[in-house]
């Protein structure tokens, strides 16, 4: 496991030098790679230096490597531009590397060390190749959400090592029955995911990142408060069995008061963030039910959320580099000047709603499964949840593809070569794993 970390910084020299190509290149030989290190199970294997890898890792590292690799196809202007390349690759180097070690680390101090350390590269993503002034703002309500939430977490790692002298997940069981301990230790990956009520930082950061900020932001930092919560009710089972039931029903509550905020948007960014939330919302309730069903269906939405948020990440950044504004009422009427492009509004808005063949529908089956089980009497917001994801991926999709257009629209680009392998490659590993779902889960 080693080997693609060396690999990884010996990757920096190519950067600087401006060969861009060559490190997108490896970052994709390096996804290759790492499907033959996997175990497809929930015990650790690889273990050394302090690191280990299960599926739920491994799956996590794959999407991070597949989304470095899509994050530097869709910022070749930078490179064009000459807008600083060479630092741009070496921060998207340094932000893979906390990542790599956040999910193989099977240490908690570890985990939280890289788990903070993968925040600076983000913010320097969204000020250094943001759009508008407000990515200061942005950036602050970045900081302050996620360094704030997480320094209780600090605390209550730096007890159980004064407690137990011992930080790995695999040996901590049932260490303590606070109720303090336990929301210290959760709240800094609920306000990660983002759970309702800690969510604002989402759509700021979201509309001022630059479209690779945008990328690993929904495709693979969000993932990390998921990977935490997973790895944090394996250590307090018993306790958390009797709490749960206070996240399960707000993260439901919560995604379908947001569900119905993606109705009434304006901006295309703003919507597909607040969509993120709603997803989200599904995963934190089916870590919390705390049986395989919700954890693997977590998992695989978690994943497939990574890719399809990301390629509708990449359409919202494609207008509005033509059009310079995000807003549907400048967007109207897509279809009619970029009609090969809408192809992919539509493909990547039904996998959004959960259509099938998307990974997306095999996630959601699992949870709703997971969660009725739980208490049937989820089934109501559940139905909502469903229904309302389906009424603003379809009001997103009719509102920028139908409608008169503007004068201006006339003088854009239908679409280029390299716009279409970078969705191509969004939605393809996305409909392509739930073929073969029986192989990892």
């Amino acid at each position: 496991m080693l080997m693609l970390v060396f690999s990884m910084l010996f990757m920096i020299p190519l950067g600087f030098i401006g060969v861009w190509w060559a490190c997108q290149l490896w970052f994709f030989l390096f996804c290759f790679i790492f499907i033959f290190l996997g175990d497809f199970s929930f015990s650790y294997v690889s273990f050394g230096f302090g690191l280990g890898l299960d599926v739920v890792s491994w799956l996590m590292i794959m999407l991070s490597f597949w989304i470095c690799s899509l994050m530097l196809m869709a910022s070749l202007s930078v490179s064009f531009s000459y807008n600083f390349p060479g630092l741009f690759i070496f921060v998207v180097l340094i932000l893979m590397l906390c990542l790599y070690f956040s999910f193989c680390s099977i240490s908690m101090f570890y985990f939280y060390l890289f788990f903070e350390a993968s925040l600076l590269p983000t913010l320097i993503l969204i000020l250094g190749w943001g759009y508008q002034p407000e990515r200061v703002g942005a950036g602050m309500y970045l900081i302050f959400y996620t360094f704030l939430a997480s320094l209780p977490l600090l605390s209550a790692i730096l007890w159980l090592e004064t407690s137990s002298c011992n930080l790995m997940y695999v040996l901590l069981k049932d260490q303590f029955n606070s109720l303090y301990m336990y929301m210290a230790m959760v709240m800094a990956f609920l306000v990660k995911l983002p759970m309702y009520m800690f969510h604002l930082w989402l759509p700021k950061a979201h509309v001022e990142a630059p479209i690779s900020g945008s990328m690993i932001l929904a495709g693979v930092l969000l993932k990390l408060g998921g990977y935490g919560v997973i790895r944090l009710l394996k250590c307090n089972y018993l306790f958390s069995l009797s709490v749960n039931y206070l996240f399960v029903t707000l993260s439901l509550w919560g995604g379908f008061l947001v569900s119905l905020i993606c109705l009434r948007q304006v901006d295309l960014s703003m919507l597909v963030a607040y969509s993120s939330v709603a997803h989200m919302s599904l995963v934190i309730s089916g870590l919390f039910t705390m049986n395989i069903w919700g954890v693997m269906g977590s998992v695989l939405l978690m994943v497939g959320h990574g890719l399809c948020s990301s390629g509708l990440f990449c359409l919202s950044s494609i207008v509005y580099e033509r059009l310079g504004s995000r807003l549907f009422m400048l967007n109207k009427g897509l279809m009619s000047f970029m009609p090969s492009m809408c192809l992919w509004w539509f493909l990547l808005t039904v996998s959004n709603m959960s259509a099938p063949p998307s990974l997306n529908l095999l996630g959601e089956v699992s949870l709703l499964n997971s969660i009725m089980s739980y208490c049937h009497y989820y089934i109501f917001l559940l139905f909502m949840l469903s229904f309302l994801s389906c009424a603003y991926s379809l009001y997103m999709y009719s509102s920028s593809q139908h409608g008169l257009y503007g004068s201006s629209s006339y003088s854009v680009s239908s679409g280029y070569f390299l716009e279409f392998h970078l969705l191509f490659l969004h939605w393809f590993p996305l409909n392509f794993m739930f073929v073969c779902c029986d192989y990892y889960c």
